[in-house]
């Protein structure tokens, strides 16, 4: 039988960063019992002055091939009663120590300048990562929100490396403004990307919560150009997805009265939390939570009806607008989880997880701490979870990877 994963976590909240990085090196070391292969570290924004501190301290007292994280405005892991905590504003530190045997474990970091033209071959970027498609390599990608050129990363990625899993998220700063640092192979980075490929004996799995739940009916684009609604049919509810109902009219029309249908607490929430799902499977009739990639909307021109936002839209796509609230926001997750768990595979159980988490959740959307992490954790009781609250969250929605916003995350690894 192959040897297990072990995978251990621990989260110290002490003020003092020589404090906090001995107490989470002792607590993993002691629970793993093992050499560790992979480190995962998320550093509060707190202690973002002494960032450039973090990697020696971990280097005097730790041995790891490799080694990747990320600053954050807040910081997942499990505390010393081994219960899960969300540190936000606060200093924390989590650690993770994995051990993966029958695993490829390359940590690697790109600057945005090393990136090759989206037109180039796909060999161009498996010379940058360093591994074989062959492999089948899975993805943790931690990058700065303003340097890493993460749209183009993520997209040579998928082309590359179709089929691999890619999660992660954009280092943050919180609200104290303060500089966003990366963290690969003892090393502190200011920009770009660093990240870790894991392939052989190892199986990531996804859950993307998005939050938001759809309102009135789907459309399809008649018009439309670049990141521009200009004009949208009904979809007829009927087994040919192609086939349209109902009459064309300009996106703010048919926004317009699709709000006036509304509840009076919807229509409130319309005010500040209305988002357009796009359908990523075009054949695809029953349409559920997940098969939505949601995007902010950005403006309106009232001239033309027109309705911009934030993804390239093309003629024949399907959309629907959502709204998105705490209640919605919780509602969505725990429906994945319990699709997830009804799936999962009894015979190979997962062995630690990680979280992404958008910034603008957490505390301020649910008006309490440590919601999405217990919730997890609710339905996948034994395993650690670590993470961070991040500036954008990466992660795959019908089979490519997207930044998203105002979601949570979630890699779950397990041996195959």
């Amino acid at each position: 039988m192959a040897k297990q994963i072990k995978w251990t976590n621990a989260l110290s909240t002490r003020p003092s960063l020589e404090a906090a990085v001995a107490e989470v090196v002792e607590r993993t070391t002691l629970a793993l019992q093992a050499s560790a292969d992979l480190g995962l570290v998320f550093i509060s924004s707190a202690y973002a002055s002494e960032y450039s501190r973090l990697m020696p301290l971990l280097q005097e007292q730790l041995n790891i091939k490799a080694l990747i994280g990320c600053g954050g405005g807040g910081i997942i892991g499990m505390n010393s009663q081994d219960e899960v905590e969300e540190v936000e504003q606060e200093p924390a530190l989590s650690l993770s120590l994995v051990h993966l045997p029958g695993v490829n474990v390359r940590a690697f970091e790109i600057s945005s300048n090393a990136l090759p033209d989206l037109d180039s071959s796909p060999d161009n970027w498996v010379d940058l990562i360093g591994v074989s498609p062959a492999d089948e390599p899975q993805f943790i990608l931690l990058a700065d929100p303003f340097s890493s050129k993460i749209n183009d990363l993520l997209q040579g990625l998928d082309f590359a490396y179709p089929g691999s899993v890619k999660v992660g998220g954009l280092a943050s700063a919180g609200s104290l403004g303060s500089n966003t640092g990366l963290f690969c192979n003892y090393q502190l980075y200011r920009e770009g990307t660093v990240g870790v490929a894991l392939s052989g004996n190892i199986v990531m799995e996804t859950i993307v919560a998005q939050g938001c739940r759809p309102i009135g009916k789907p459309y399809r684009i008649t018009k439309g150009e670049r990141n521009i609604l200009l004009e949208l049919t009904p979809q007829e509810d009927s087994a040919n997805v192609n086939d349209c109902a109902g009459k064309s009219g300009t996106p703010l029309e048919i926004l317009q009265e699709l709000i006036e249908n509304l509840s009076e607490a919807d229509r409130q929430l319309a005010q500040h939390s209305l988002f357009v799902g796009l359908v990523r499977d075009e054949f695809k009739l029953n349409l559920e939570p997940g098969d939505f990639l949601i995007r902010n909307l950005l403006g309106v021109d009232p001239r033309v009806g027109a309705i911009a936002i934030g993804d390239r839209v093309r003629p024949g796509q399907r959309i629907q607008f959502h709204l998105r609230d705490a209640l919605t926001s919780a509602e969505d997750l725990e429906l994945l989880l319990q699709r997830y768990q009804k799936q999962a595979p009894n015979d190979s159980p997962s062995a630690g997880a990680l979280m992404f988490s958008c910034l603008g959740r957490g505390e301020g959307l649910y008006g309490q701490p440590n919601f999405d992490s217990e919730l997890f954790r609710r339905y996948l009781k034994d395993i650690p979870l670590a993470g961070f609250f991040c500036n954008g969250e990466i992660g795959p929605v019908g089979g490519s990877t997207f930044l998203h916003g105002y979601t949570s995350v979630f890699g779950i690894c397990r041996q195959k």
